[in-house]
């Protein structure tokens, strides 16, 4: 949507009408997060050097609890180990087709070689040390990501690399208290994408409690806002073979289907084997 307004973009994304007014002290910034959108398609151009090491810069300089500062990232340069990696999950081909990719990092390990150098104790192997470094990565992660579409690229979150978070670690060297939270390609986008439409806030933002009275009816017009945009064609639908064909297939019905199938129940003990703590 070029030259969209701050209320065109939240009503094409969340479909209800919000005008904060004209002259809105970061309006550019606003409206370039209010439009990012997922790219999976990439020019054959590569992400410079100093630019790259610019948008890590950035991403470095989120939020992080207590100043732990526990993320980090792996850069995936060797093109055997990009290959294994695309091996794994064949249904991402942008893995392997993306200028750059990269694992983003739970790090508490850093923290814990800082207490053995400092003659201190590590109080806190238990799950909120994990919750910890996944915020922060999260957080430098998403950094990361808005930084790269302020200068034009665009990026694909990758977290079925966690299906494979034993293989991975192994084959990128991981020591205990390391752990991969999610992959990510960047590239230059070579089309345009487009804005995927997200829940109402209504669903979203509670006030005092939380609320979800609500839900059947605001989920229901959010299918039929979402399918109204870009249908699903019938063959296209999750699992058929299994559930058949719905008539009224929409995000809620394609989502309940994914999660009806178990995912990723290995991860705990991939965690608890990198010498983390989850009680």
């Amino acid at each position: 949507m070029p030259n969209a307004s701050i209320a065109d973009l939240i009503e094409d994304r969340f479909g209800v009408r919000i005008d904060p007014g004209s002259d809105v002290p970061g309006e550019e910034t606003l409206a370039r997060v209010l439009a990012r959108r997922t790219h999976r398609r990439y020019a054959d151009r590569p992400v410079p050097e100093p630019l790259l090491e610019t948008l890590l810069a950035c991403a470095f300089s989120a939020s992080a609890k207590s100043d732990l500062q526990q993320s980090g990232v792996i850069l995936v340069r060797d093109p055997a180990k990009r290959a294994t990696i695309a091996g794994w999950i064949p249904d991402m081909p942008w893995i392997a087709q993306a200028p750059v990719f990269m694992v983003w990092i739970g790090d508490s390990r850093r923290i814990r070689r800082i207490c053995d150098l400092r003659g201190k104790p590590f109080g806190n192997d238990h799950l909120d040390s994990f919750l910890n470094a996944t915020a922060d990565c999260a957080l430098a992660m998403q950094t990361f990501i808005l930084a790269a579409e302020a200068v034009g690229l665009g990026s694909c979150c990758i977290s079925a690399v966690r299906n494979h978070a034993q293989a991975l670690a192994d084959l990128l060297e991981m020591p205990k208290w390391v752990f991969p939270v999610a992959g990510l390609c960047l590239g230059w986008p070579d089309r345009e994408g487009f804005i995927s439409a997200r829940l109402p806030l209504s669903l979203s933002v509670h006030t005092d409690r939380y609320d979800d009275s609500r839900l059947e009816e605001e989920v229901d017009g959010y299918d039929r806002r979402r399918e109204a945009r870009n249908p699903t064609p019938p063959e296209k639908q999750r699992d058929r073979d299994l559930y058949g064909t719905s008539p009224a297939y929409g995000w809620s019905e394609d989502k309940a289907r994914q999660v009806s199938h178990t995912e990723r129940d290995n991860l705990g003990p991939f965690v608890r084997r990198q010498g983390i703590g989850l009680e």
